[in-house]
Formats: structure tokens, sequence, C-alpha cells
């Protein structure tokens, strides 16, 4: 059988850019057409920002205290051998788990359902 011959093709030489310019600047913005970006009116702090979402939506750090507090404690009912209250606590673990979630979703939903001002 006789050896298929590929074709040719030239070799592309890769388009030469400008010295000096760089494609993409990590420093600044991509400028996207059509899009303006939303700028923030002050810089929050971590605290102010923790306040200003806790107002808004109490019930999802309630939720997460509960969920690691029943972490924490069946844990330690667990190491001190005590099974029945581990598994108790492991449970309520879960229904905590459950209801940070359903909190979350709720708060979501009044989020989207609020008026922007």
């Amino acid at each position: 059988m006789a050896a298929a011959a590929t074709p040719a093709v030239p070799d592309k030489a890769p388009k030469m850019q400008a010295p000096g310019h760089v494609p993409f600047d990590p420093s600044q913005a991509p400028v996207i057409e059509g899009f303006t970006p939303i700028t923030l009116a002050k810089n929050e702090s971590f605290k102010e920002k923790f306040m200003r979402k806790t107002k808004e939506n109490p019930f999802v750090p309630i939720g997460c205290a509960a969920t690691a507090g029943a972490l924490i404690y069946g844990l330690r009912a667990f190491h001190q051998g005590k099974t029945r209250q581990s598994q108790l606590l492991m449970r309520g673990r879960i229904f905590a788990q459950g209801f940070t979630v359903f909190a979350i979703i709720v708060g979501i939903f009044a989020t989207s359902l609020k008026p922007k001002q």
C-alpha cells in the first residue's frame, strides 16, 4: 500500500504584537461592550457588612450558630461515650442545617422581591 501523502500546510507565523502591548492587563477591569459596572457607594469593612447582612436576614446566623453548637456538643458527647445523646445532637445538627438553608432561600427570595433603590 502506498503511503498517503499529507498535504503541505504552510506554517503560519503568529501575529507579532506591538512591543510593550499587553493583551490583558490584570490591574484594570476588562472593557466589555454594552456593560457598565456598578460602583459601590462606599467600601464596607467585614464587620459592617456582617451587621448589614444580619439585619437583612437574622435567621441565617442563628441557624449557623445552632448548627455549630449541635456539632460541637455532639462530638463532645461522642468522645465521652454518650452514644444516645450524640445521635440526638447529630440529628439536631441536620435539622439546624436544613433550617439554615431554608433561611438562605427565603432571604434570597425576599431580597429579589424587594424593589431596587
